[in-house]
């Protein structure tokens, strides 16, 4: 595969590009998609080889076994579409999953084995989404990632230093015992050689067969046998597997002063950036300094209150009516708006009331999130994909089959189905897909794009794609700086400073303010893409994290 004209890994700069650009997380992924467009392909088809790769090369974050977020804008229909490949709880599913004894069970005790694995969503929405807006055959967009499986790469030390993080765990496994330990046990280091031919045959079987390879037959079948077998078994049947299907739904969309943000409706948590922004455009942000005290308090005092609404009402619209509408309306943001200050911080934030029907509800506690990945793509026509697709927890489930690994989704369910006798939006129930923090953003100004954005984080996707729009819209920065800015944001009901950053040194100064602030480790995945444009041409600008191993590869 030829190099990118354009791409670097960590820079001070963005890469530059004219035609058309694909920032992924990792190398290898970005180059699958860049060689998909310099075939002609469109931002899905080059989407459809990235995760392929990504399920090969950064298998702690994304794989087949997962579930996504897929944002889609097509200049020349005027078409915004959002995808939602998420994972469904299997049928037999309850409330009481993640109870033992009444009690919730411990985080890991629940994540890892059958009893979290969901249905997997993102190879069937990735169909869907092709049979809609691809232009190469679908076969064809796998074989970057098959080659790469049978001929092997190189770990790279994220990869490496994960793999020694969870071995305990995935030893136990034999399918990933099998991949990424050596023949004495020990996991792989960083620079050996790993070859997957077991996923290699899993793809070509996807590549000839379609999503059905997956979802029925002897694939579906082991997956089944593996997640009812296993020592914490689950719950999921081959009729579960066949049934899944993503959906298709209406993107929702926030004016942000100049410019119009886009995201997936939920269960996504598109929404709650948009809430973010939509508090935060009561405020002069553009006035502000990025490294500033107020921005901080701001932006932290924003992410408290919207993950105060999130809690109490977020969950998937199938089951619970989620009150997207007035969370979103331009006089109950201006409400919530008035309650905060760059002065002093809310006390114990807590859910507003938008206009809404249904019972009563209870705020969700909070749960550990993670294992994510992104991905940004423009096409040489201009059509986007903002895509974000995740497994769960490092590794999913810790289950490997067939040369993937299976999710633990479930367990962003909240594992206590109700709390002082009140439901919980986002309890389990059969069919149910479970609520997230994934957010792909796609941003415009008068009808034109002008953004795609995203990240992996886990919860924190919230806070860091929040602080990457007021980055670039108010304070202009590109893509680059934007996605390298030293980070803070909310999580919860807590204010974050990223720690080993001059953001860190801003903890003492919010406490004063009255702010819960702590310094964290805060390891986003931005990767970001700006158009500029001059009459009929543009400019692309790229912006890859430096916090992780992503890569910017445009023409």
């Amino acid at each position: 595969m030829a190099a990118p004209v354009a791409s670097q890994r960590v820079a001070a700069q963005p890469v530059v590009a004219q035609n058309h650009m694909v920032v992924a997380s990792h190398p290898l992924a970005a180059e699958a998609g860049q060689a998909m467009l310099r075939a002609g392909g469109s931002a899905v088809d080059a989407a459809i080889a990235v995760q392929a790769v990504l399920t090969l090369v950064e298998p702690q974050s994304s794989g087949i076994g997962g579930g996504a977020f897929l944002l889609h804008w097509d200049p020349a229909t005027r078409e915004l579409a959002a995808w939602d490949g998420r994972e469904t709880a299997p049928a037999a599913a309850r409330g009481d999953l993640f109870l033992r004894d009444g009690r919730p069970l411990d985080f890991f005790d629940a994540a890892v084995g059958g009893r979290a694995v969901g249905v997997p969503g993102v190879v069937r929405m990735l169909e869907e989404a092709h049979r809609a807006h691809g232009r190469l055959a679908w076969a064809e967009l796998f074989a970057p990632a098959i080659r790469l499986a049978e001929e092997g790469f190189e770990v790279s030390p994220r990869l490496a230093q994960l793999l020694s993080a969870f071995g305990g765990s995935l030893r136990r496994d034999p399918g990933a015992r099998a991949i990424y330990f050596t023949a004495e046990g020990a996991p792989l280091a960083e620079g050996a050689r790993l070859r997957n031919p077991a996923l290699a045959a899993t793809l070509r079987a996807i590549a000839e067969e379609g999503a059905a390879a997956l979802h029925r037959g002897p694939i579906a079948q082991d997956i089944v046998r593996t997640v009812r077998g296993h020592a914490n078994p689950g719950l999921m049947t081959a009729d579960d597997l066949a049934g899944y299907a993503p959906v298709r739904r209406a993107a929702l969309c926030l004016p942000y002063r100049a410019y119009t943000l886009c995201g997936p409706p939920p269960p996504s948590g598109a929404a709650v950036v948009l809430q973010i922004l939509g508090l935060l455009g009561h405020f002069e942000m553009p006035g502000l300094d990025p490294a500033g005290l107020d921005s901080a308090m701001l932006l932290g005092e924003a992410g408290r209150l919207a993950f105060a609404d999130r809690n109490r009402f977020m969950a998937d619209p199938g089951f619970v009516p989620v009150p997207v509408t007035g969370l979103l309306d331009g006089a109950y943001l201006t409400g919530r708006a008035q309650l905060l200050s760059p002065d002093r911080a809310i006390a114990a934030p807590q859910p507003g009331n938008p206009r809404r029907f249904g019972p009563p509800l209870a705020s969700q506690p909070p749960q550990p999130e993670g294992g994510t990945a992104h991905m940004s793509i423009l096409d040489a026509e201009g059509r986007a994909v903002s895509m974000t697709t995740t497994v769960e927890g490092a590794f999913g489930a810790h289950v490997v089959v067939r040369g993937f690994f299976l999710n633990n989704q479930l367990t962003d369910f909240s594992f206590l189905p109700e709390m002082e006798g009140r439901p919980v939006a986002n309890r389990v129930e059969g069919g149910k897909r479970p609520r997230s923090s994934m957010s792909p953003m796609l941003v415009f100004q008068q009808g034109q794009l002008e953004a795609v954005v995203g990240s992996p984080g886990g919860a924190r996707i919230i806070g860091y794609v929040a602080q990457a729009l007021v980055a670039m819209l108010d304070w202009n920065l590109d893509p680059q700086a934007a996605a390298a800015l030293p980070h803070v944001g909310a999580l919860n009901a807590m204010t974050e400073v990223e720690r080993g950053t001059a953001a860190a040194g801003l903890a003492p100064a919010l406490v004063a303010r009255g702010a819960p602030a702590e310094a964290r480790e805060m390891n986003s995945g931005l990767n970001l893409i700006r158009i500029q444009r001059q009459g009929e041409a543009r400019r692309l600008l790229g912006g890859a994290d430096p916090r992780r191993e992503g890569m910017v590869a445009g023409d």
